[in-house]
């Protein structure tokens, strides 16, 4: 926006008063709008471009499709990595980079992003943390780049980023979806039998880490209800074997890990 100047009188003095107005026209400003939507839907590929998750009703943009804006509108990218975290004596790595946007005709800045990842979020804590370093720097930076690309095609209208990587999201029959997450009466039950196994803090988010959360709170309710039969099951036997029942113990239902009963989800 540009700005006004507007003078008035308040108690027979002359006030002056910058005011921000418009830089564009109202016509212009829906014309661009209309010129951009007309882009996304003619030229942008679902699937490529951007993705659909059910239960959200903007798509999320994808690297792909942040390139094509950025071809169509003009956009130089420049990145630079702002904070590295590299432990490799214990195992964790975080990045965080800033993407800055500039016009190539002009050589001005349109906008910066910026965008991190590190090796203890959900999608990568059980994979091996030295495998994955390239790819987390990868994953930074295109978070960086989608989030510059917005702010600077003022799209964020249109498409949301990394929905994929909020609790709850996950992928059934090729398409990502949002479960119900874990109710508030499944999270005091799972805490009440974790105090009733006598399990420790440690223990516990070992538990989970390996179930692929990092916190009951992550947790989607399917896999809370899981995780209950699960550790209702470990109870039953630790009863079982204190009374020396060993006919309960033969009946006693065999109920998988939570890591293992939802590999097919993955």
């Amino acid at each position: 926006m540009t700005k006004e100047l507007v003078r008035y009188e308040q108690e027979g003095k002359e006030i002056i008063h910058v005011v921000p107005e418009f830089a564009i026209s109202l016509q212009e400003a829906k014309r661009r709008i209309e010129m951009l939507q007309q882009f996304v839907k003619e030229l942008m590929v679902e699937g490529e471009d951007y993705g659909r998750i059910e239960g959200i009703p903007k798509p999320t943009l994808l690297k792909p499709g942040a390139e094509k804006l950025c071809d169509v509108y003009g956009f130089a990218k420049y990145v630079e990595v702002t904070n590295r975290i590299e432990d490799w004596d214990g195992g964790f790595f975080h990045y965080e980079v800033k993407v800055t946007l500039k016009n190539k005709r002009t050589g001005h800045i349109e906008a910066e992003g910026i965008g991190s990842c590190n090796s203890r979020e959900k999608k990568y804590i059980n994979q091996d943390p030295y495998s994955i370093v390239n790819t987390l720097l990868k994953m930074a930076k295109k978070r960086a780049l989608i989030d510059a690309v917005l702010s600077a095609t003022r799209s964020s209208g249109i498409f949301t980023q990394d929905v994929e990587d909020l609790p709850g999201v996950e992928e059934e029959n090729g398409q990502k979806v949002i479960k119900k997450m874990v109710s508030r009466k499944q999270k005091n039950y799972i805490y009440k039998l974790k105090e009733d196994l006598g399990i420790s803090g440690e223990e516990f988010n070992a538990l989970l880490s390996k179930a692929g959360f990092k916190s009951v709170d992550h947790l989607p309710s399917d896999r809370a209800s899981n995780l209950i039969r699960y550790l209702e099951n470990m109870l039953n036997e630790k009863y079982n074997a204190n009374s020396n029942d060993e006919a309960a113990a033969e009946d006693a239902e065999d109920v998988p890990p939570p890591w293992e009963e939802n590999k097919g989800d993955n």
